[in-house]
């Protein structure tokens, strides 16, 4: 157990977040629910994110969902008490993480540099939006940016009276949280290691890359014509202002898939229901289960190539098959059948219904933390459970400064230095 009194694999370890909105706190608090003490460093505005969906008292449920189990305090970094102050809690801890933009950091005197000239031994986690190189490296952004440079926004093809839309998942941000875990625990690994501390380099725009893995990927023998010549008809739609859908066709086409009742939601009488059959041997059990044949499976790939007139044909004629057969009974129903022939399959619910889910709560999906100023809250808990040394939200996300003067204490101010500093605005109102 560490001294701040948590438990968890990375307990004792003390992490330094200056951090906003989604990516950079999504992260931390990974590594509180490890147990480590993290403290979140917020200017006296506080982070941006506690306004988003506001519950009032500088309170929002952005906020709450991505910071629980943190201490939080105030510091005016651009005051030289600030920065002081800054200074003392890194010579003080493990992990220091930061996603502003990067010039900010320097201007601050928080950069890597800096920090581990004080601390050799500092891990420093700087995440980014594009990265340290390349024409958009002066850019700040966010993940609707990242969703849109990477190709990740046309991935659902969502739009509105022609224009593309966000998905509404933060995917690019919450991957990226997940990477700058998961780059700490590792180099938290190394330090064990080497003695060393060292610099880690996240960005989202590697993250929305990195998710998107088969569409990121060109194989010469076989994608490279086809490649060219979709973007050629890409760049002549663009410049003729054809409308987003006409791309995003051109694009489907590129690796059409025709007559998939494999891998997809069907509407059954009174709801939907998704089955995923990746395999032939799962495919055949589906066509077992649904009473259907399908010729094409166990064919060459010429044979069953989607532009060959029959071949759609029948696809079309298969997917009008099965949807049929799905709309003819309930989805309670189907599951059992489903279940009996061994096909993966599971109901279509709405994310606000799995509080109550019978599955999420006999596998402690879920958590409850006691905020000072919202009381009981139910979240998603810890994303992944360990048998020596389990997982545990360690209490809320803490109300704007909170932590302050214990952490303040901690480092060597006494209550008069504090007292002034609070007085010159360092440490908010």
């Amino acid at each position: 157990m560490g001294t701040d009194g948590h438990s968890g694999p990375l307990a004792g370890v003390k992490v330094l977040e200056f951090s906003e909105i989604i990516a950079a706190p999504f992260g931390g608090m990974l590594l509180a629910d490890m147990g480590a003490d993290v403290i979140k460093v917020e200017p006296p505005q506080g982070d941006p994110w506690r306004g988003f969906q506001p519950l009032g008292l500088r309170e929002g449920r952005g906020y709450i969902s991505l910071n629980r189990g943190k201490r939080g305090i105030v510091l005016d970094l651009n005051t030289p008490d600030g920065r002081e102050a800054a200074h003392r809690l890194a010579m003080n801890t493990d992990v220091v993480i930061i996603n502003y933009r990067p010039d900010v950091a320097a201007k601050l005197g928080i950069d890597y540099a800096t920090l581990s000239a004080q601390n050799p031994r500092i891990i420093y986690c700087d995440n980014t939006a594009f990265g340290r190189k390349g024409p958009y490296a002066h850019r700040p952004g966010y993940d609707l940016i990242a969703q849109a440079v990477t190709g990740l926004m046309s991935v659902e093809a969502r739009q509105e009276n022609g224009v593309p839309l966000v998905n509404a998942l933060p995917s690019a941000d919450l991957s990226t949280g997940i990477a700058i875990a998961w780059g700490i625990c590792a180099a938290l690994y190394a330090r064990e290691r080497t003695g060393r501390g060292q610099c880690i380099h996240t960005t989202l725009m590697a993250s929305a890359l990195g998710i998107q893995n088969t569409r990121v990927m060109s194989i010469e023998a076989t994608d490279t014509e086809q490649r060219e010549t979709a973007l050629a008809k890409i760049r002549e739609l663009r410049q003729s202002g054809s409308s987003y859908r006409d791309q995003i066709d051109v694009m489907t086409n590129l690796r059409p898939v025709v007559g998939n009742i494999y891998y997809r939601c069907f509407q059954t009488k009174d709801g939907f229901i998704a089955v995923g059959c990746l395999s032939t041997p799962l495919r055949r059990k589906l066509l077992a289960v649904l009473g259907m044949e399908d010729w094409r499976i166990g064919k060459r790939p010429e044979e069953v190539d989607p532009s060959i007139p029959e071949v759609k044909a029948f696809g079309a004629q298969l997917v009008e098959q099965a949807e049929a057969l799905f709309r003819a009974k309930t989805t309670d129903e189907w599951l059992p059948l489903l279940d009996a022939g061994g096909v993966p399959a599971g109901p279509l619910k709405f994310t606000e219904e799995l509080l109550d889910d019978p599955q999420v709560i006999e596998n402690n999906f879920l958590t409850s933390v006691d905020h000072p100023l919202m009381g009981p809250v139910r979240m998603a808990g810890p994303m992944i459970q360990m048998t020596e040394t389990p997982l545990a939200a360690h209490g809320p996300s803490p109300t704007l400064g909170e932590h302050t003067d214990d952490v303040l204490r901690e480092i060597g101010f006494d209550d008069e230095h504090i007292a002034a500093m609070r007085a010159a605005g360092v440490l908010g109102d």
